[in-house]
């Protein structure tokens, strides 16, 4: 939790707590242990929760909408206002019928249908850092581009047929096949304004050297 910029534990009925072990293993996210509300009912705690999420590998016959970590954090992020919680069972049984009562909705790690098993700590983990990234977008690879507008775009394949053609590259009387499959190429790239700025420089250096005659 600690790692991925979580910090909010809440244990229900916990067979030990606290415990030496725990506190071990935690090595340096000891404070999180320590700061861990315990709770009596699972009920109490997420009395405060505006939207409720329950953790398992099974499928089961209530009716709760099911989704996957990478669907789900997305839209926890974007859509729920107030406090969220992930709930997650003991590491052998899961969540309970009962439990699941009090989701809002299931989420489902896809895991190959002939081998489900997965442990908790592995369950809590790729959980968190979905959640870290739909928290942090900036994290996810590139910042957001914005592509230039279709009318900078039409302005840029003008000026690249006028160059096409005075490089004699394109033929003036059929330009339309070759300017099709350009327009394409281009359009799949989606260019920014930096790198429209960088095309346009290109093309016009080409002209500056007077095209194929330079």
């Amino acid at each position: 939790m600690k790692t991925m910029g979580l910090s909010d534990l809440a244990l229900v009925r916990p067979e030990k707590f606290p415990h030496k072990d725990a506190t071990d293993m935690a090595v340096g996210a000891a404070g999180l242990l320590e700061r861990a509300q315990v709770f009596s009912n699972l009920r109490s705690a997420v009395a405060d929760c505006a939207y409720v999420v329950g953790s398992s590998a099974r499928l089961r016959a209530l009716p709760h909408n099911t989704t996957t970590p990478r669907e789900l954090a997305p839209r926890l992020a974007r859509e729920i206002q107030g406090r969220i919680a992930v709930l997650f069972g003991p590491e052998r049984v899961g969540l309970s019928n009962a439990d699941f009562e009090l989701c809002h909705e299931l989420v489902s790690v896809p895991a190959d249908p002939r081998f489900r098993v997965l442990n908790l700590a592995a369950a809590v983990q790729i959980l968190c850092y979905e959640l870290r990234l739909a928290d942090a977008p900036e994290l996810r690879g590139a910042p957001a581009r914005e592509p230039v507008d279709h009318n900078e775009m039409e302005l840029f394949f003008q000026h690249l047929e006028r160059v096409l053609v005075d490089i004699k590259f394109l033929n003036p009387r059929h330009p339309r096949q070759l300017m099709r499959r350009l327009k394409r190429l281009y359009a799949r790239a989606a260019p920014d304004q930096n790198e429209m700025n960088i095309l346009r420089g290109i093309l016009a250096a080409i002209e500056g050297k007077g095209g194929a005659h330079g």
